[in-house]
């Protein structure tokens, strides 16, 4: 089928739960709780890193209803909250609740009362004495100081891989250049902060309804606390008011089902912003020296990474975000040779994990900003150096993952440069009283599209049944997480179908009911779920064709959601009742979908900016956003993603961090001290597409919800040393950091 033949795919269709919303009728989980249900409120240490002498609960327990659960009767069993698979072995430092606080809002204890007003009253009146010990807050002392940390002696989690020969290269260089970049711990600032319920049922059954990413990791992080098996721990998606990866890890989950388990009533725990910025999950933050070495010509003959990536106060998902940083490492240029050492190390900071791109933010700012610098040193054009060493359609990885499918990364930079005016911005400009400097730049970038060819296996089931009336439902263990994925996969169902998208239902994940599936992380779910969706639509169409040329006796089409039979035309409905009365059977097809590849998603952003020497402030001027997408399925949906992510990685770039006082202290706990790029700082943001059909992908999709926000960190601090000269390194760019980098100058 043609593009301009599509009736749903690249359209924009509007979702159907936006009415609801926009008028506050849909609900979230907090507002359907059952009737007995106790609300807790975690009692987060206020120490970063202490052993918990006392805690006095003695006034607190006066308010009536209150019950007060602390470490002291909590499991010990230890997990790790970034797991989310059996048999993945990673590091277990983790337990619901702990005698040793190892980071300003860490779990000592959880307060539960009839209603949240009272859970908080009570929170207020608990004592706490803690026995300090040294705070461990820097990357540089964070492997010197681990045992102040933790017992188990674990100083750091390296990680490395390469190939070629790296030191031959090196040897044989006409330019050697290297940096050093750091990238902050930013919160994710989803709309709605962590919260889970959980209920205990009959026959030894715990129900966990969360606004989780990955179900079944859920129930696996469950399991490693309570003494059940994965079948009794049911696990269902609840609505989500967003996440960007802070609701990947299973943060509060096994805490509420313990407790719900141990008091034998449902328990809903509920946190606000402050109590989400400090329990849950953050961006790691990084410090990364990049080399490079260049042959005559400009070509790179081989890089080398040293990454240290910060944990926070427990390993989590952070050395599997470090491992893929050095991963992506070889899918965006020509590498012939590649070494990558890294380490995790654990401070007394608020733990990393999953953010929107999984350590391609963190990986591909340090290499984008490093690759503008050594450009500028040896007098190389930056967009010409990029043109000539940027892989190419169909390049194999050489690190060994799978092959980066159709790349167009290379008519991304082009277009974008054209489109964006490169040529006639590119040199920097000041204001005739020198206050202000005007600047552009731009950075590449690449993201991956599931897990074949690695470690993590991949692969999805869904059914797809054609109802009486002729609807139809399609059945899932999707997430979705705000951003359209349910109205996406209807989209494709109803273009392969025929069938009328407002009569298509999809359901989101249920461990009692939906067949296994990975989660929504890895920029997998259009590219490989909506494959899946595809692929049983056309399964459900057979079936249905088959089974009505038996019925009428005559070779039956799908044509436009009608079903032709010789010359008559008979409605899907009438023809699936026909059948169920006279076949004795449904129509109802089952398709499970593992990927036979893993192609890379690219984008090249530009930006403008006008830099105050004077004040230190940035205003970004101009944004152009070009992407090598395959195929939109839904144009508003892509747009949206792409606005959000180039907020958020101008945030990263100017203002977004998670600062700590030498004592572990975090400098902010609510917005009002953690500063985000609101809507009157928004550049208008032009997007383009490149939609050239990946194959494998539904229509010739793949992803671009992780991808959006990968090179806009880059693209703006490229543009703001490109305006002052300077070549800050350390973000985010503070205005006290730009001014006293432009007074330098």
């Amino acid at each position: 089928m043609k593009k301009d033949e599509f009736k749903y795919i690249g359209k924009r269709v509007i979702r159907e739960d936006s009415a609801d919303k926009v008028r506050g009728r849909y609900d979230y989980l907090a507002d359907s709780l059952p009737q007995d249900t106790l609300v807790g409120i975690p009692l987060l240490s206020t120490r970063a890193n202490a052993l918990i002498k006392e805690i006095d609960t003695a006034e607190a327990e006066k308010i009536e209803g209150v019950t007060i659960l602390t470490f002291r009767e909590a499991p010990d069993n230890k997990y790790n909250s970034g797991e989310w698979f059996p048999g993945q072995n990673d590091f277990r430092d983790e337990t619901v609740l702990t005698g040793h606080a190892r980071h300003v809002g860490d779990r000592i204890g959880l307060v539960l009362a009839e209603d949240e007003k009272s859970a908080r009253a009570a929170l207020q009146k608990i004592s706490v004495e803690y026995e300090p010990l040294p705070a461990v807050v820097s990357l540089s002392e964070a492997q010197e100081m681990a045992h102040m940390l933790h017992e188990d002696g674990q100083r750091s989690f390296p990680g490395s891989l390469g190939y070629g020969d790296v030191e031959g290269a090196f040897a044989a260089a006409a330019h050697i250049e290297s940096d050093v970049i750091y990238t902050p711990k930013i919160h994710h600032a989803a709309m709605e902060t962590h919260c889970v319920l959980a209920i205990p049922r009959p026959e030894r059954v715990i129900e966990i309804h969360t606004p989780c990413q990955i179900i079944f990791g859920v129930q696996h992080a469950v399991a490693q606390v309570l003494p059940l098996p994965l079948s009794k721990i049911r696990v269902i998606k609840a609505n989500m008011g967003g996440t960007f990866g802070g609701k990947q890890e299973s943060v509060f989950e096994p805490l509420c089902a313990w407790a719900a388990w141990k008091l034998r009533r449902p328990v809903f725990i509920n946190t606000n912003r402050g109590e989400t910025m400090a329990a849950t999950r953050t961006r790691a933050a990084a410090l990364g020296r990049v080399t490079t070495a260049l042959d005559g010509e400009g070509r790179i003959l081989a890089r080398k990474f040293d990454i240290t990536a910060d944990a926070g106060a427990y390993l989590t998902g952070t050395k599997k975000v470090m491992m893929a940083m050095g991963k992506k490492a070889s899918r965006l240029y020509r590498i012939p040779a590649l070494r990558f050492e890294g380490r995790t190390v654990r401070t007394s900071t608020t733990p990393a994990g999953a953010c929107r791109g999984y350590g391609s933010p963190q990986i591909h700012t340090i290499t984008e900003i490093h690759t503008d610098l050594m450009c500028r040193r040896l007098g190389l054009d930056p967009l010409r150096f990029r043109l000539e060493n940027l892989v190419h359609d169909g390049d194999a990885d050489p690190s060994g993952a799978s092959n980066i499918g159709h790349a167009r990364v290379i008519e991304c930079l082009e277009e974008g440069a054209r489109r964006f005016g490169w040529d006639e911005c590119r040199e920097p400009r000041l204001s005739a009283d020198g206050r202000y400097a005007t600047g552009a730049g731009f950075a590449c970038c690449t993201h991956g599209n599931g897990y074949y060819k690695t470690i993590y296996h991949d692969m999805t089931q869904m059914s797809l049944r054609i109802l009486e009336d002729g609807s139809a439902i399609l059945r899932t263990a999707i997430h979705e997480l705000g951003n359209g994925t349910t109205t996406a996969l209807a989209q494709i169902v109803a273009e392969t179908t025929g069938i009328d998208i407002s009569r298509i239902t999809v359901t989101e994940g249920d461990t009692n009911f939906s067949s296994y599936d990975a989660g929504c992380q890895a920029s997998r779910v259009i590219y490989v779920c909506g494959e899946c969706a595809r692929l049983v639509s056309e399964e459900a169409v057979k079936l249905l064709c088959a089974k009505a040329s038996e019925i009428y006796d005559t070779s039956v089409e799908l044509h436009d959601g009608v079903l032709a039979a010789g010359g008559d035309k008979i409605e899907i409905g009438e023809a699936v009742r026909r059948i169920m009365r006279e076949k004795r059977c449904s129509i109802e097809a089952h398709y499970e979908h593992a990927p036979e590849n893993n192609p890379a998603s690219f984008g090249v952003h530009f930006a403008q900016v006008t830099v105050d020497r004077l004040s230190g402030l940035v205003k970004v001027d101009r944004y152009l956003a070009a992407h090598d997408i395959g195929q939109s399925i839904n144009r508003s949906f892509v747009e949206g993603q792409i606005y959000g992510g180039v907020q958020m990685g101008i945030g990263m770039a100017l203002c977004e961090e998670l600062d700590y006082s030498a004592e572990g202290i975090p400098k902010a706990d609510n917005f009002d001290k953690y500063h985000m790029v609101n809507a009157p700082d928004m550049p208008e943001v032009e997007v383009m597409l490149i939609e050239d059909g990946e194959p494998g992908g539904p229509f010739g999709a793949k992803s671009i919800g992780e991808v959006c926000t990968v090179p806009v960190t880059a693209a703006v601090v490229n543009a703001v040393n490109r305006a002052l000269g300077t070549s800050l390194t350390e973000l985010p760019l503070t205005p006290a950091k730009i001014a006293a980098a432009a007074k330098c100058k």
